[in-house]
């Protein structure tokens, strides 16, 4: 496996590979929604390379000065359970770090809070974020 940071055209097309054969694809998630306004030339992607197959990523964005978004955190469904989606987080926070940013957010699928908690992740706010697809909820990290 390897871990790249996704500077080129091709190792972010990776990342939209992922997302849409594991988000898009499964949810039936329409590709305006998967692909949305915080998918620029400024966003950085992690991805994960099987061989050479992408089969991991998260997307990362700055909110402001000091907080980063992580989000769009996917593993293709064959590879989930081996510590895929932990690697392309801390891969991001360090990241972050290296840009300078203090604080990692993200809005975390009800269901997955228990993992971000286990990576150092609070509860932000309380508030659950209801989607057209998943309820989320508002989490960070100190970096």
């Amino acid at each position: 496996m390897q871990i790249i940071r996704a500077t080129k055209t091709a190792q972010q097309a990776g990342a939209y590979y992922v997302r849409i054969q594991a988000m898009a694809r499964k949810h039936q998630i329409p590709l305006e929604v998967e692909f949305d306004e915080h998918d620029t030339p400024e966003t950085k992607y992690i991805v994960v390379v099987d061989d050479y197959l992408p089969v991991a990523t998260c997307r990362m964005y700055a909110i402001d000065q000091q907080h980063v978004m992580l989000g769009r955190i996917v593993v293709l469904p064959e590879y989930r359970h081996k510590g895929l989606g932990t690697l392309v987080v801390k891969e991001a926070e360090q990241w972050a770090r290296e840009l300078g940013y203090l604080t990692a957010v993200l809005e975390s699928r009800d269901n997955k809070i228990p993992f971000y908690e286990t990576m150092g992740y609070v509860i932000a706010d309380p508030n659950m974020i209801v989607g057209d697809t998943f309820t989320c909820i508002r989490m960070e990290k100190q970096l």
